[in-house]
């Protein structure tokens, strides 16, 4: 075992249900990895599933997936009856011990110096995890920076349920020795206000400091059905309610474009297909032409196999961006059309509103529906060329400033730098006690 040190090197390990290239947790692991690593950090995984992450590294626990049929069971019951039962009470404490132990052999076999709790302590999509993640803290006095991308109040399926008293303690929990940290400063400003707790902001970021790569286009188009001189408009988002495609498709349908296309980048993933087959009838309805593209685009940023182009792809040889969401934590579908120099059309959402807009991007706005001086502007966007570049340019430089890799490096040197952090390190002897 290494001789742990106030500062220098840390062993760090990401806790999450799923580290998987697809969702958007996961992007932002790997990303906050990188950053880690190129600080000298060491970065390990536990998770119930890890894809693309170095095996050596990476420590599985299947009961910490919230596919897992087990917490499956727990989850219907939980949030959808008033009263509790003593079995689910029970099967939640079985589950709680089993993965409490196999928290304490990654930590003790990698010998992790800090925890990220990847929204696992944030919302509970596994319940059991985030007990036995509290429960591991207290007892191991291992370091934690609780990472929190969506809350339980922002989500109305949670409203109803009979564990208040594991959201209470774990969901997320109010212990001073964990360092909070939150995406936008609405949900920092709710965060203390239920807590009592201080946290930090740290936004979604890209690696703006690096440009992307002037790519050749790799057929995503013709793959797509599409021409050359087709308008691409992508909507790089799930097929869920708050993503607002109907937006988008009236957009297109207004634009009075033959040669304009709509592609949406995404399946439904868990949420369905009402909503699907909705947008499919609506897009019929108008007269547009609907392109779903989720079994040729995968989600990460380069191909993984599951699919022969990669979201970049898709960035790359769009015309416009839409994204005319009504709800978003933070924005990573935004950042990733800046820092592609793509034109963006964007609903103005609450979190746009107070942590995007007021920094000066150049973007086609609209407040919940289109207008004709969307149409127009949008018009404009797509064929005044000087015009584009100046707006994707102008946006790049604010992504560069705001939204870089330095952001979070600068504010990590700063929490692995905290008092809490330094003297919450891992007791080996206590893991076997």
């Amino acid at each position: 075992m290494h001789t742990r040190k106030k500062n220098g090197p840390k062993r760090i390990g990401f806790v999450s249900t799923r580290i998987s290239g697809t969702d958007g947790v996961s992007l932002e692991i790997e990303k906050w990895a990188s950053i880690l690593e190129s600080m000298g950090h060491t970065c390990f995984y536990i998770a119930g599933v890890c894809d693309d992450r170095p095996a050596e590294r990476s420590y599985l626990i299947p009961e910490a997936h919230f596919h897992h049929a087990e917490i499956q069971a727990i989850n219907d019951e939980a949030f959808a009856e008033r009263l509790r039962s003593t079995s689910l009470s029970d099967r939640v404490r079985n589950l709680t011990q089993r993965i409490g132990k196999q928290l304490r052999t990654a930590i003790a076999e990698f010998d992790l110096d800090l925890l990220i709790a990847e929204n696992c302590l944030t919302i509970p999509m596994n319940i059991p995890l985030g007990l036995a993640l509290v429960e591991t803290i207290m007892e191991t006095s291992v370091a934690c920076i609780a990472h929190h991308h969506d809350f339980v109040w922002e989500r109305d399926r949670f409203l109803m349920n009979c564990i208040d008293d594991y959201l209470v303690t774990a969901f997320p929990p109010r212990l001073a020795q964990i360092d909070h940290v939150v995406i936008n400063t609405q949900a920092a400003q709710e965060f203390s206000r239920r807590t009592g707790l201080p946290c930090t902001v740290i936004p979604n970021v890209m690696d703006f400091d690096q440009p992307p790569a002037d790519g050749e286009p790799h057929g995503l188009r013709r793959a797509l059905g599409l021409q050359d001189d087709d308008v691409m408009i992508l909507q790089p988002t799930r097929i869920v309610q708050r993503k607002g495609i109907e937006t988008s498709v009236e957009l297109v349908r207004r634009l009075g474009n033959p040669r304009a296309k709509l592609v949406i980048s995404h399946s439904s993933g868990d949420e369905g297909q009402v909503y699907a087959e909705r947008i499919i009838d609506y897009a019929r309805l108008l007269e547009v032409e609907l392109i779903l593209a989720g079994d040729l685009i995968d989600a990460g940023a380069t191909v993984s196999g599951n699919a022969p182009f990669s979201i970049w792809d898709a960035y790359n040889e769009a015309d416009l961006i839409t994204y005319p969401s009504t709800y978003e934590g933070f924005g990573n579908a935004f950042l990733e059309a800046v820092y592609h120099c793509k034109p963006v059309l964007c609903n103005r959402y609450s979190i746009f509103r107070t942590d995007i807009e007021p920094l000066g991007f150049n973007t086609i706005e609209i407040d919940g529906f289109v207008t004709d001086a969307t149409i127009d502007e949008v018009r404009r966007v797509l064929t005044d060329e000087l015009y584009r570049h100046d707006m994707v340019t102008q946006n790049y430089q604010i992504g560069l400033h705001y939204f870089s890799y330095r952001r979070v490096a600068v504010e990590m040197n700063r929490l692995l730098s905290a008092p809490n952090l330094i003297s919450h390190g891992l007791d080996p002897e206590r893991v076997f006690s």
